[in-house]
């Protein structure tokens, strides 16, 4: 292991967090053999570098593992990590999610959950799909400190700002961000309406972020960066808009819309949603959400957008930020044209 990734040399650890994690070894009577210490990376995160970390035990045959997070470069501009870190602990309070084991300057020690992590396939397993939009239900009823306001739209004004203070001249025209503060308007008009549901969502439940035991076929959500308060139809549009990618291949920022969920798999997927809760949910209320859900796919391909270009300019990690960026800028004007007469119809 000898490659640098945001300031973490493989094969010689920071040294807080080594202190850390003798620290961690100490309190459950472990030892901690340098000779023997297994550091993996794991591949498929594009904010921060993620390794498991892996030391036998006094046990025979017993080995102690962690999930080590390292810190992007140039997050603080998408997140407050403090209030991500808050959001962190008390989901886990709520027994979602890894528990969290430390902290360090370059990052943070978490409980490493022996699950599965999902594949690109598995968004499209109806049976996985079925146990995902359960999970999300569930997610979705936790109650969070602080306010209950939509976050979506002061995020993106936001973003928009840093995305022109960072971009080029040319870059700046080619995604036309002297616009974008329009675009951004009009669909925060258009889109919301008095009887949407606001929900603490995940907002970015790529596969990646999603676990699965499969001894008990149960879902896990994991990365909680971006969760926030925001309308129920947001976080599964974001989902939807999951299903065309694929972070572990040769090209991970390509897209592939051909393959975007068709209206039969995205109306099952509601109804399993409202369903979750014990009601059985009306066609009309499968289709309402439904179609909220592909309108707000717009603002979607805004919020990632902005967040490519940003992240092209800081974040090193091996990923085609700006080729991403430009795919989801597309697909945003290719499919505001076909949902804006849908948009204006809104109550």
């Amino acid at each position: 292991m000898a490659v640098k990734r945001n300031g973490f040399v493989e094969g010689s650890l920071p040294e807080e967090l080594m202190k850390l994690l003798l620290s961690l070894a100490s309190n459950w009577g472990d030892v901690i053999d340098m000779d023997k210490l297994k550091v993996i990376h794991l591949s498929g995160a594009m904010t921060n570098d993620v390794y498991q970390i892996s030391w036998p035990t006094k046990r025979e045959d017993d080995i102690r593992t962690v999930l080590v997070r390292i810190y992007g470069e140039g997050v603080d501009l998408f997140f407050n990590r403090d209030d991500e870190i808050q959001t962190f602990e008390c989901i886990s309070k709520h027994g979602h999610g890894p528990r969290l084991l430390g902290q360090f300057p370059e990052g943070r020690v978490e409980e490493f959950i022996h699950a599965r992590t999902l594949s690109a396939g598995d968004l499209r397993d109806p049976v996985i799909s079925a146990l995902i939009a359960a999970k999300m239900k569930e997610f979705h009823n936790l109650e969070m400190p602080g306010s209950k306001n939509v976050v979506l739209w002061y995020r993106m004004r936001k973003w928009l700002n840093e995305a022109k203070c960072l971009s080029s001249p040319e870059h700046a025209k080619e995604f036309g961000l002297d616009m974008m503060a329009e675009e951004i308007d009009t669909l925060e008009e258009e889109l919301s309406h008095d009887n949407q549901e606001i929900v603490f969502g995940h907002n970015d439940l790529q596969y990646g972020n999603i676990m699965i035991d499969e001894k008990t076929s149960s879902i896990t959500l994991i990365d909680y960066e971006y969760a926030s308060y925001n309308p129920i139809a947001y976080d599964l549009a974001n989902h939807f808009c999951e299903m065309v990618a694929n972070y572990h291949t040769d090209t991970p920022h390509i897209l592939d819309y051909g393959i975007y969920p068709g209206a039969e798999e995205r109306h099952r997927f509601v109804r399993r949603y409202l369903s979750s809760s014990g009601n059985e949910p009306s066609e009309t209320e499968v289709e309402q959400l439904a179609n909220d859900a592909e309108k707000y796919t717009l603002a979607n391909h805004l919020f990632w957008g902005l967040w490519g270009i940003i992240s092209a300019y800081v974040n090193h990690i091996d990923f085609d930020y700006l080729e991403y960026a430009r795919q989801r800028f597309h697909q945003y004007w290719l499919r505001k044209s076909i949902l804006l007469g849908t948009l204006r119809s809104l109550p």
